[in-house]
């Protein structure tokens, strides 16, 4: 969704809400995307208010420059919201952050991008790292990886019952030609599924489980919440 040539995230005045906002808060966004939630956060904090925003992607942190400028109330920082606990030190604000927003997934700027190669919908590189300069991308692992480890993943983060036919698939295929193109996995994950359900792609679940693994998803979660307690002040609030 967009306003005035701005993505307006889902659910953004429900969150707002949920953060019960003081106007001399500090507050942590943990994905800040293109600044929906940011920017939001920003209109209730008065000039003692600060924001530290997070995002692994470097495109959605020039965009946050860009937008919210270098004023002291905001400080944008490149990587994954696991790294909140020496982000805060560094800042001073440990057991100070009166909250924590997690917005999780992928968001509508990054699948619509056929580059980035999330989403099934367009054609291109097979990628899907948040950030494209670290780790592995889909198409490395998926050369590479183990047909058990494949099954695992898709199950796993997807919880699509023909993991273990589609992994299978891509290591027959893999054989053949590499797969590197978003068209090419789709169309053996279809082939792979006997049957098909109209109401969704039947790659929809193994584009979402890979894409889970190849960013570390549910990793930096855990990570994160181990660490709330000691980031977070008394009373503060974690919405995702």
């Amino acid at each position: 969704m967009t306003e005035s040539g701005c993505h307006v995230p889902v659910l953004l005045d429900e969150a707002i809400e949920a953060m019960s906002l003081r106007p001399d808060g500090i507050y942590i966004d943990g994905t800040l995307g293109r600044g929906g939630h940011s920017a939001a956060m920003l209109e209730q904090l008065g000039a003692e208010g600060r924001l530290l925003c997070f995002d692994k992607d470097a495109t959605a942190i020039a965009v946050g420059r860009e937008r919210f400028g270098a004023g002291s109330r905001v400080v944008l920082r490149q990587g994954s919201f696991s790294e909140i606990s020496d982000a805060v030190a560094d800042l001073g604000w440990t057991g100070r952050v009166h909250g924590l927003l997690l917005d999780l997934g992928v968001s509508s700027p990054q699948l619509d991008d056929p580059v980035r190669g999330f989403s099934f919908q367009q054609d291109g590189p097979l990628d899907m790292r948040m950030d494209p300069t670290s780790g592995q991308s889909a198409a490395a692992w998926l050369a590479e990886a183990d047909e058990s480890d494949i099954a695992d993943v898709i199950y796993e983060y997807g919880e699509e019952r023909f993991a273990r036919r589609i992994a299978r698939r891509i290591v027959t295929e893999r054989v053949e030609r590499p797969i590197e193109r978003t068209g090419d996995l789709a169309k053996l994950v279809a082939q792979a599924c006997p049957g098909r359900d109209r109401k969704k792609h039947p790659a929809t679940r193994t584009f979402q489980a890979i894409r889970i693994f190849i960013n570390r998803e549910l990793d930096d979660l855990q990570t994160t919440l181990g660490q709330a307690l000691d980031v977070l002040a008394a009373g503060a609030r974690l919405v995702g």
